[in-house]
């Protein structure tokens, strides 16, 4: 098969990136390929939910600047494609004098990313939250809930409307660059493009790799669990509620978080997965962990988080571990309250010194473009990274040129 542009990898990131391709050149011949058998497989159809506003990421980068549009572009597209949304706002609760300080610095953050937080002391937050305590809180009403796999699975239809066509059940084996074109290799058969575009999430650096690009960073994979409270707690709270998150994690703690099927899920966690795909603790992968252990980023992010990695692996096994940390804030939750729920794996690329790569990264090769880091909020930014993406191959390939070709 030969087409003008591949973008390679059906989660959201990749279908926003296709479907505004498709609509700004309808007459590229444009193929998107997922190894799996529907998109949204893995982290787009495995998160909270949440529509972020912006609160905590540095001003300036492009996480703060892309999660800003992205959530109200968000809004739009559901509100344009009949899809379910709720701006039902984000409480940040502090519980102690350290977190109060903290919480300080999110409130001065919201500020300069463009937010209008509202600082609640605890007479305040126990005013609108009944069942939730804490000394204080900030309040962000842009923060909202939908569902993303549901956001995902449109883009691909309007992807599709405009002219393009999705290839399932291909996975790239090799990626081979040359000067008048790229050749990708799938377990059923080569395709050939002038060029392509790469958002293969979790699986991003080995993408990457292929084309020969030199990366000092991996990819690590990290398990988020959730549990699902009862129907009896579906009314537990009317707010996101988010503890304050430790500066120098890009995890933002367990959390409450009301979803739009209704009820109210806790979590995520944080676990280094045994693969990176790695959704049970019996889901594992020797290539994967060879590549982790062999990785000196690994074990220096272990040890410069020893006690965080400690006590996210026996939360892990143990829930009454995981119940204490809900119940700083929420307390009536028992432990019979936390039920199961499918849990989800975050792709953080991290360089060989145990650094954390915060922001959002975009790599060029000789005729493709790789989005190596986009952890969250890259779905509720996953229209402006698309816009983003289409803007930088323009910039970097002659994309609008005459001389395309047909799907064969």
């Amino acid at each position: 098969m030969s087409a003008d542009l591949i973008v390679i990898g059906g989660g959201i990131v990749g279908l926003s990136t296709a479907m505004q391709l498709a609509e700004r050149f309808p007459h590229l011949c444009i193929v998107l390929v997922e190894k799996e058998a529907a998109v949204a497989a893995h982290q787009t159809g495995h998160n909270s939910g949440v529509i972020h506003a912006g609160v905590y990421y540095a001003p300036g980068s492009l996480k703060a600047r892309f999660c800003r549009e992205g959530s109200e572009a968000t809004y739009a597209f559901c509100r344009n494609n009949g899809l379910p949304t709720e701006r039902c706002g984000k409480l940040i609760v502090a519980v102690n004098g350290e977190e109060s300080s903290r919480l300080q610095a999110l409130y001065s953050r919201c500020q300069q990313n463009g937010l209008d937080p509202t600082w609640l002391d605890a007479r305040r937050l126990g005013e609108i939250e009944p069942r939730i305590v804490g000394r204080e809180a900030i309040l962000v009403e842009a923060s909202g809930i939908t569902d993303y796999a549901a956001i995902a699975r449109r883009m691909g239809q309007l992807f599709e409307t405009s002219g393009g066509r999705i290839l399932l059940r291909h996975r790239v084996t090799g990626i081979h660059e040359a000067a008048d074109g790229i050749v990708v290799e799938t377990d059923r058969g080569a395709l050939h493009a002038r060029y392509a575009v790469a958002c293969g999430g979790l699986m991003a650096d080995r993408l990457a790799r292929m084309c020969g690009l030199g990366l000092d960073f991996h990819i690590l994979p990290f398990r988020g669990e959730y549990f699902r409270l009862p129907d009896s707690k579906n009314a537990i709270v009317k707010h996101l509620i988010y503890p304050v998150p430790d500066p120098n994690l890009p995890f933002l703690g367990v959390h409450l978080t009301r979803m739009i099927g209704g009820y109210v899920s806790v979590g995520p966690n944080a676990v280094l997965a045994m693969a990176r795909e790695g959704y049970r603790w019996r889901n594992w992968s020797l290539r994967d962990l060879a590549l982790m252990a062999g990785f000196p980023g690994t074990r220096r992010l272990l040890a410069r988080h020893a006690r965080f990695a400690a006590r996210e692996f026996v939360n892990s096994v143990f829930r009454r571990g995981y119940l204490r940390e809900c119940r700083k804030y929420c307390p009536e939750l028992r432990l019979e309250d936390l039920q199961p729920m499918a849990a989800g794996v975050r792709a953080q690329a991290v360089t060989p010194d145990g650094t954390m790569i915060h922001d959002f990264l975009v790599l060029r090769g000789r005729r493709s473009l790789h989005v190596c880091n986009a952890p969250s909020p890259a779905a509720t930014a996953a229209l402006p990274i698309g816009r983003y993406l289409v803007e930088q191959c323009i910039a970097a390939f002659d994309i609008a040129a005459p001389g395309s070709v047909s799907a064969a």
